[in-house]
């Protein structure tokens, strides 16, 4: 049987999917990679803590830098629901080794309702002591509106948590102290009341404001159970483009954890936030903050449709695009004809030749619009007055000017003798 010669498509045969192997692999090398970076870093360093040993020195530089996990589109993500932040839960939390980790929890107004609910004695104690701050949208943006007290805040905490209701109402008020990097995003977190459901249907919306519940808050145990899912989730915050990035591990970690999570975060990314799924998927890599990043997966086809996306050559579309490229060069060389280049012969010949003719011009033009001068009284105040007469002929010229110098000697001469007096 002859074999088909019909092109098959990698994404529709196999199973778009991570190799847990190449991860772990990949993980390897990159924790090595950076433990010797620091290591280099360090002995490189001017100034070394003399206290501390090199290999503790090494070793507590490298366990802080984080991993990212790096996902790359065939085509930009604009769907806004994809874009709304979100989070994927992780085998190994990022805020876990953290005894001291402090908590910033932004809410919905009224914040009092959530303040008695971390208060109440249904919330865990060990978690109410990481809270260290609950603020409603409107206090934060009354009272946090100068770059110095935005520093303060961002200083202060070291995990952001924010209400999904107006989590996309935060970077408007929060601005770039904390949206410039990743570090601090606030995290978003479901602490509204749940609708009810009956028979698997939910019931209709209730009023947000009552006496009872005037925040339409959730309960202390659906609360502290809602900030645990968060301190051990990685954040996800896409933007229209081709390029996102995940903090997924420490580098401290085994390989084998920072594998899970990758693996974790990868699974999840695609599934959930990514149009297309992984036939929209152009490569996912891991990296440190200063290293190169390591490809776990890459696909085959750089297109996500391949009747859409691949132009035959020959066609209509194929002759329109051709066109638009080359009137688009052609724009490009009429907007660089401004700039200064190296003439060849004939043209610097020519060049020549027009300033010779302009300065004539120029000089039959002065001719033309210089008066007859006369002398002031006294030598003092104009060297000229206009006298209006008619273009003289070049004999008539050469005689001007030379009575024109000959007025402007004797004014000389008079206005020094003026002065000697």
């Amino acid at each position: 049987m002859a074999p088909s010669k019909e092109m098959t498509l990698r994404s529709d045969t196999t199973v778009s999917k991570v190799n847990p192997d190449q991860t772990l692999k990949a993980s390897k090398a990159l924790l090595t990679h950076m433990k010797k970076a620091a290591k280099e870093t360090a002995e490189n360093a001017p100034k070394k803590d003399l206290l501390a040993g090199s290999d503790d020195e090494d070793e507590s530089a490298a366990a802080e830098e984080p991993i990212w996990l790096t996902l790359t589109t065939k085509r930009h993500i604009s769907d806004t629901r994809s874009l709304k932040p979100g989070r994927i839960a992780l085998p190994h939390s990022l805020n876990a080794a953290d005894p001291n980790l402090a908590v910033c929890l932004i809410t919905a107004e009224p914040q009092r309702a959530f303040k008695n609910l971390v208060a109440s004695d249904a919330f865990p104690e060990a978690l109410r002591k990481k809270i260290t701050r609950v603020i409603d949208y409107n206090k934060l943006k009354a009272k946090f509106k100068t770059f110095e007290a935005q520093r303060k805040l961002f200083a202060e905490h070291d995990v952001f948590l924010g209400d999904a209701r107006i989590i996309n109402r935060l970077p408007a008020t929060l601005g770039k102290t904390f949206y410039k990097t990743t570090a601090k995003r606030p995290i978003p977190v479901t602490i509204h009341a749940q609708r009810a459901s009956e028979n698997g249907k939910r019931l209709p919306k209730q009023a947000k404001q009552s006496e009872e519940n005037p925040g339409n808050a959730c309960t202390a145990p659906q609360l502290a159970a809602e900030i645990e899912k968060a301190l051990g989730s990685a954040l996800v915050n896409l933007s229209p483009t081709t390029n996102t990035a995940i903090r997924v591990a420490l580098g401290g970690w085994t390989a084998q954890q920072v594998a899970e999570n990758v693996d974790a975060v990868a699974s999840a990314l695609v599934g959930k936030f990514v149009p297309g799924k992984w036939n929209n998927v152009r490569g996912i890599y891991i990296k440190g903050p200063a290293t190169a990043a390591l490809p776990i997966w890459l696909t085959e086809e750089l297109w996500l449709d391949a009747e859409k996306d691949i132009v035959a050559d020959g066609s209509d579309e194929a002759k329109a695009l051709l066109a638009a490229a080359d009137k688009s060069s052609s724009s490009n060389e009429k907007a660089n004809v401004g700039k200064k280049r190296k003439a060849s012969g004939d043209e610097e010949a020519a060049a020549v030749g027009g300033a010779k003719s302009k300065k004539s011009k120029k000089g039959e033009t002065e001719g033309k619009l210089l008066p007859e001068a006369k002398p002031t009284k006294g030598g003092k105040g104009k060297g000229l007055i206009s006298s209006g007469a008619a273009a003289p002929s070049e004999d008539k010229l050469d005689k001007e000017i030379a009575e024109r110098k000959a007025a402007l000697k004797k004014q000389k001469k008079a206005a020094k003798k003026a002065v000697d007096v």
